[in-house]
């Protein structure tokens, strides 16, 4: 099992100290969530709540998850980072492929790459792309980033997306890793075909396990179960160690944890908070687990 910190609602002058304390603590990765803008109207319920209101408001801090990785790699050792999730259909995939490309070769490939499609219409019509095919060209983008980051005289054909024969230097010395976001059906099938795990929003155990269960079903009807997948999730309803070791149990390998929320101090945590919670957390839960950096 891994650990994985998520500095989602934090200031930006903290990330760098939530990056040293989780490299300092023997955490797997840091997590660095990802919004271009706040629409003040959206015309979509966004799909992670129960009355599809968004929980964060115009004034929360959002870093660029590729400005924000290769500043906390800087200051870091061992602990690997990653964008959960980076908003893919809006941007141009050869200019993913730039930024994620450069942070993992600064990063002596310290990178793992969570993508989902986006939500909100405005973010695709402000950023000049098409809402209704963000699905189609999700899956092309992937293609694309493999295709890049391998290094390399490349060239791609698409529906939506295509270039001659191109090198984009340097390349990673090392694959980077792909994880796939989201609970729909399209989702997880994109998961399952595409990707090299599986990262979920907020969700309860029970849903959980469902979603596990169904992408093992589809990657066995792609042929690809044999292939390592890796299961990161954000569960809402497990905090201690009885309940990690059943996630690992269901298959779970990544579970994204703030752990200063554990222990009383809420979002408006301090940094000092912050600290102490993922050194407290680590002596209580990670110190039990065999973890793989």
């Amino acid at each position: 099992m891994k650990f994985t910190v998520a500095v989602a609602m934090s200031e930006p002058s903290e990330y760098l100290d939530l990056a040293r304390a989780a490299d300092e603590h023997g955490y797997h990765a840091v997590a660095v969530p990802d919004a271009v803008f706040y629409p003040e109207r959206v015309d979509v319920p966004y799909p992670y709540t129960r009355d599809g209101q968004r929980f964060w408001d115009a004034s929360t801090p959002w870093l660029d998850p590729f400005v924000a990785i290769p500043a906390m790699a800087a200051v870091t050792r061992h602990v690997r980072f990653c964008s959960n999730v980076l908003k893919l259909a809006i941007r141009n995939p050869l200019l993913v492929a730039k930024m994620v490309g450069s942070a993992a070769v600064l990063s002596n490939n310290r990178v793992v790459l969570g993508v989902g499609l986006g939500w909100i219409p405005q973010e695709f019509a402000w950023c000049g792309t098409e809402y209704a095919t963000r699905g189609e060209r999700a899956n092309e983008a992937i293609e694309i980033l493999r295709l890049v980051l391998a290094g390399g005289m490349v060239e791609y054909h698409g529906k939506h997306y295509g270039f001659e024969r191109l090198q984009m230097s340097p390349a990673p010395s090392a694959p980077v890793p792909i994880y796939v976001g989201g609970h729909s059906e399209p989702a997880l099938l994109r998961a399952a075909r595409h990707g090299d795990g599986w990262s979920s929003a907020m969700a309860k155990e029970r849903e959980i396990v469902a979603f596990i269960a169904r992408l093992a079903t589809l990657r066995r009807e792609l042929g690809r179960e044999q292939l390592p997948f890796e299961i990161q999730v954000a569960c809402t309803d497990v905090f201690d160690l009885e309940g990690y070791q059943r996630l690992a149990r269901h298959g779970v390998s990544d579970v994204l944890v703030q752990p200063w929320l554990f222990y009383g101090s809420g979002m408006r945590a301090s940094l000092q908070e912050k600290r102490e919670g993922l050194q407290r957390f680590a002596d209580d839960v990670l110190a039990k687990f065999e973890l793989k950096r």
